[in-house]
């Protein structure tokens, strides 16, 4: 084989895996972005949608894109992708029934792999779009219809030979075929389901609904960033390496500049710098640069970066305001920069710029031209993709119904869709199969005083009689930080502690509040969260309890916890109906 044709299927492959793994970029973001509830919904959406947009593809998808047919859609080789080619030849050389790609001078499979992972891509979008309300199957059987039928037509007119692309239409990594097209079926979701409960007051006031995990959503965001290195550059689908090295420069500049004027806009109108917004900002810029990353120049790049960012701030506003809820502000990032995207190539197009022949655009002497076929393709996909995600979605709703209860939305999706939780550490799980030789968490009370005196809060020994020499109950409440659980469970087990109840509380009290900004909304937050450990004693004493709690738990500073002391009356276990002391004991 051509060393050429080696070198291109390598780099094919390589940008294709690039793009494969912004799936987990989404799911983090996405997940991050969603409450704890629904962080095990989200995951499985983004884990399964690949899958089903794949079979999809595979089945009837490429075809429909690829396939040599009229303007419209493909019509041969639909049934199973791998009809009649003989890549890589090119050209004249080329014999089969997918002339749009035979440009590609790489073998069919790989081919098929790089426009694969494209397609999931665009389904993975809605995903964002619509968390926190939708039925878990109404999601999969839409992106199902949405990668097999509608993401392909788009496809088909555009990469596929169809009437967009003989009339001239440029859209190099897909702003329209891809992002547009994910957001446009995002919307009309959002609009068929509307908020979620507790999103809007009854006055229309928004009341912010902030993410679970903000790390987890900056990893993703890194994550997604890495692979549009490969979804923009790879789109050659040649190891060209001038134009590459174009692409990769003018993709990270806009995404770094947007980066920057996402933050400023969004530090200008609430007053902070939101990572929330300087994320979507970062995501903004890498979609508008998309369809037109090979057509511009760096120069060009920067500016579409700083427009983007602005942008996408205001956006995300503007949604929220016309109580469109959409949790990661997919419809702001992709649905309106991927339009912004294809008409800046109307714009910023320069013949040549990236070793890519192209008309110029309205700013570099080509006129109104370029930017008018541009904006016919924004109105065509949107006519049709918008009308026929609505059916799609409607008809879903008609036949299996789109969201979940009132019930189940309020408990979470994790538990009502999934039978399970993202974070378990509280369920009651039972662990009689681990190993007897894990190491044990060692306590070593720590050493008072590790601030200055000065700094510290007073204490007061307040002495609390010996019970011990009768049967009595004791109950002692702990609340302290959360990161000090552990510690406390490891230090209550050396001094004979067996059981304890340990829930997740919020708690009000001299630390006070403070005011917070989600997405632009600032919203005022009174209650952090604790942990409240409960035990009953009878036979430790109440005095190691508490002063071994102190000693675990103490650093001198507000907020270390708070222990209460409670006489009990009796004792009652519910198997044994045994009562009093021997309820306490665990020999059975």
């Amino acid at each position: 084989m051509d060393t050429t044709v080696i070198l291109d299927t390598i780099w094919v492959i390589f940008a294709g895996v690039l793009v494969f793994f912004m799936n987990l970029g989404f799911a983090a973001v996405e997940s991050g972005l969603a409450r704890q509830k629904n962080a095990v919904n989200i995951l499985s959406k983004n884990f399964i949608v690949f899958a089903v947009s794949s079979l999809g593809f595979l089945l009837l998808g490429w075809g429909l894109m690829f396939g040599d047919g009229n303007g419209f859609v493909g019509l041969k080789g639909v049934f199973m992708a791998g009809g009649a080619d003989n890549s890589p030849a090119t050209g004249e050389l080329y014999q089969g029934v997918y002339s749009a790609i035979s440009w590609a001078g790489i073998p069919f499979w790989a081919k098929f792999f790089f426009q694969l992972v494209f397609c999931g891509t665009a389904a993975t979008i809605v995903s964002g779009a619509v968390a926190e309300r939708i039925k878990y199957l109404s999601f999969i059987v839409f992106s199902l219809f949405l990668t097999m039928l509608v993401y392909p037509i788009v496809g088909h007119w555009i990469w596929g030979g169809g009437f967009l692309a003989k009339l001239g239409m440029l859209d190099f990594a897909g702003g329209t075929v891809v992002h547009s097209v994910g957001g446009w079926a995002a919307l009309s979701g959002v609009m068929l389901l509307g908020p979620r409960i507790g999103k809007y007051t009854k006055n229309g006031k928004i009341k912010p609904i902030p993410g679970h995990n903000m790390s987890l959503a900056t990893i993703g965001a890194f994550v997604l960033w890495l692979g549009w290195f490969g979804f923009n550059p790879g789109s050659t689908m040649a190891a060209e390496p001038g134009t590459i090295s174009h692409i990769l420069v003018t993709t990270n500049t806009a995404g770094i500049v947007a980066i920057l004027t996402s933050t400023a806009t969004s530090w200008l109108a609430i007053g902070k710098p939101d990572l929330g917004m300087s994320i979507n900002g970062l995501l903004a810029g890498l979609v508008a640069i998309t369809p037109c990353c090979v057509f511009v120049s760096v120069p060009s790049s920067m500016i579409i970066g700083a427009i983007s960012g602005c942008l996408v701030v205001l956006s995300v506003m503007f949604f929220d305001r016309r109580r469109f809820d959409d949790p990661v502000g997919a419809i702001s990032v992709h649905l309106v920069h991927g339009i912004l995207g294809t008409l800046f190539v109307g714009l910023f197009a320069q013949d040549g710029i990236g070793g890519v022949s192209s008309p110029n655009g309205l700013f570099f002497g080509g006129g109104f031209k370029l930017l008018g076929i541009q904006a016919i393709g924004v109105v065509s996909v949107a006519a049709f993709v918008f009308v026929s995600s609505m059916l799609i979605w409607l008809l879903i709703k008609a036949t299996m119904g789109l969201r979940v209860s009132a019930k189940e939305e309020i408990q979470g999706l994790d538990i009502g869709e999934h039978g399970s939780q993202c974070y378990p550490e509280f369920l009651a799980l039972d662990y009689t199969g681990a190993t007897d030789n894990e190491q044990e968490l060692n306590f070593t009370p720590p050493v008072l005083g590790t601030i200055s005196v000065e700094e510290a809060v007073p204490t007061q020994v307040i002495t609390v009689p010996d019970t011990t020499k009768v049967k009595k109950f004791t109950k002692i409440d702990i609340i302290t930080k959360q990161n000090r659980l552990e510690a406390l469970k490891s230090a209550m087990d050396k001094i004979g502690i067996t059981g304890m109840t340990v829930t997740n509380v919020l708690g009000y009290g001299i630390q006070g509040g403070h005011k917070e900004y989600y997405r632009g909304v600032e919203f005022e937050t009174d209650l952090l969260p604790k942990v409240k450990v409960e035990i009953v004693v009878s036979k430790v004493p109440v005095r190691t309890v508490i002063e071994t709690a102190k000693a675990t738990l103490y650093t001198g500073n507000i907020g270390d916890g708070k222990i209460f002391v409670y006489n009990v009356e009796n004792v009652v276990k519910v198997r044994t109906g045994e009562e009093g002391y021997d309820a306490l004991q665990d020999v059975e």
